[in-house]
C-alpha cells in the first residue's frame, strides 16, 4: 500500500505544469485514488480554464471510471465561489467523492476554509495539511499577489563553486552550461520583466529576450536599474531594437533630465524611484516593482544582473525565490565579482539564510531553488 504522501507529491508535480500560465490564479494539482492507486489526475492549465479538481474528474470520465467513492488529493483547498468557473465544491459533490485530502487552505482571507467547511457540511470527509509546506511553496506567488501590490520576484544567479558570477574585469560568458541557459530562457517565457543593473547593461549590451527557437510568445520587458541614463545616440540593442519594451529605473532627478526626455521620445519608459528612508543612498526597488505590476501588468519578474543589484533586492526583502545554477568551476580570485555584494556582515549570525525548495542538475550544473528561511 502506497503512503498517501505519494499521491500529494504527484499532485504537486502536476500543479507545476501550469506555472506561468495560471496567473493570477494559483497552480493547483489533483489526483483521484481508488484502491491505493491513482486512477485519474488533472491540473489547472491556464487562467480561465477548469480547475485541477474538475480536470481530474474529466480525466476519470474519459477513462470510463466512475469517480464516486474515490478519494481526491488536491494541493489547494477547493473553491466554493463562482469566478470564471463554477465552484469546485459543487463538482466534487456531484461526482460523489467520498473523501478529500487538502494540502493547504486557501490563503485568500475572504474564502479561507470555506471550501473545506462546505464539503464537511455536506457529509464529505475532509482532511487538511498533507505536505502542507510543499503545497504552500507551490502557491507562494499567489500569496504575494494577494498580500502585496508587487509581482512575484525571482532572483537568478549563475555562479562558480566559489560563488563568483564574473571575473574581476566582468567576464561572465559562460559560467553555466547550455542546459542551464536554456532553463533561464524558459523562465523568461513566463516572467513579465527581466531586471539587470546598469553595469550589466553597459558591459553586455543585452537584448534580455527569450531566445528559445520554439518560443513565439510575447517577450519580457527589459528593466535596467541605473542612476545614469544612457545616451540615446550611442547604439544599444535595447534602444534600437525594442525601445517600447525597455524600462529604466533611475533617480527622480534623472527622470526629469533632458536625457530622460530623449529616451521617452524613443518609446522608452523612464521611472524615477525615491530613495529609501532607511537607506538614503539606495533606490526603493519595491516602488519599481509595484509600478511594473500596476502599469505594465507584470506578475513575475526575473532579476539577472549584478551582485550589487542582487544584494539590494535581498536587503530590501524583495527576493521571493532564488534560483542558482552552480557550475563545477572555481575561479579562486578574491577580487572576482561575487553573487551578492554591497553589504558588510559582521558575523555569521548576520548571514541571510535560505531553505531548499527544489534541487537537481542541468547537465553538470547544480540547480537550487531556494526561499528565505523563516
Amino acid at each position: 500500500m502506497r503512503d498517501e504522501s505519494f499521491f500529494m507529491d504527484r499532485a504537486i508535480r502536476l500543479a507545476e505544469r501550469g506555472r506561468g500560465r495560471t496567473a493570477p490564479n494559483p497552480c493547483v494539482g489533483a489526483v483521484l485514488v481508488r484502491g491505493g492507486e491513482i486512477v485519474a489526475e488533472g491540473w489547472h492549465t491556464a487562467c480561465g480554464q477548469p480547475h485541477a479538481e474538475v480536470e481530474a474528474l474529466r480525466d476519470a470520465r474519459a477513462k470510463g471510471i466512475d469517480p464516486s467513492g474515490c478519494t481526491l488529493y488536491v494541493t489547494l483547498e477547493p473553491c466554493n465561489h463562482h469566478g470564471k468557473t463554477p465552484p469546485c465544491t459543487q463538482a466534487i459533490l456531484e461526482a460523489g467523492i467520498a473523501e478529500v485530502v487538502i494540502g493547504c487552505i486557501d490563503p485568500n482571507r475572504s474564502v479561507a476554509g470555506g471550501g473545506a467547511d462546505s464539503l464537511r457540511n455536506k457529509g464529505v470527509k475532509v482532511r487538511t495539511g498533507l505536505r502542507e509546506q510543499e503545497c504552500k511553496d507551490l502557491i507562494a506567488d499567489f500569496l504575494i499577489w494577494q498580500t502585496t501590490a508587487r509581482p512575484y520576484s525571482i532572483l537568478k544567479l549563475a555562479t562558480t563553486l566559489d560563488g563568483k558570477i564574473a571575473t574581476r574585469d566582468g567576464q561572465a560568458a559562460w559560467i553555466s552550461g547550455e542546459a542551464s541557459r536554456r532553463e533561464v530562457h524558459r523562465l523568461r517565457t513566463w516572467c513579465g520583466a527581466v531586471i539587470v543593473g546598469g553595469g550589466t547593461f553597459r558591459a553586455d549590451n543585452p537584448m534580455l529576450t527569450c531566445r528559445l527557437p520554439e518560443y513565439d510568445g510575447p517577450q519580457p520587458l527589459a528593466v535596467i536599474v541605473s542612476r545614469e541614463l544612457p545616451d540615446p545616440g550611442k547604439g544599444s540593442h535595447l534602444l534600437s531594437a525594442r525601445p517600447g519594451q525597455t524600462v529604466f529605473w533611475t533617480t527622480e532627478a534623472q527622470s526629469r533630465s533632458g536625457r530622460a526626455t530623449q529616451l521617452t521620445e524613443l518609446g522608452v519608459t523612464v521611472w524615477g524611484l525615491p530613495f529609501l528612508k532607511s537607506e538614503p543612498e539606495a533606490l526603493d526597488l519595491g516602488a519599481g516593482l509595484q509600478l511594473l505590476r500596476s502599469d505594465k501588468g507584470c506578475l513575475y519578474t526575473l532579476t539577472e544582473g549584478g551582485g550589487h543589484l542582487a544584494g539590494s533586492m535581498q536587503r530590501q526583502g524583495l527576493v521571493d525565490e532564488l534560483r542558482i545554477f552552480q557550475a563545477m568551476k572555481v575561479l579562486g580570485d578574491e577580487e572576482a565579482r561575487s553573487a551578492f555584494a554591497g553589504r558588510e556582515a559582521l558575523s555569521m549570525q548576520d548571514c541571510w539564510e535560505f531553505r531548499t525548495v527544489e534541487q537537481g542538475f542541468f547537465d553538470t550544473d547544480l540547480y537550487l531553488r531556494l526561499r528565505a528561511k523563516e
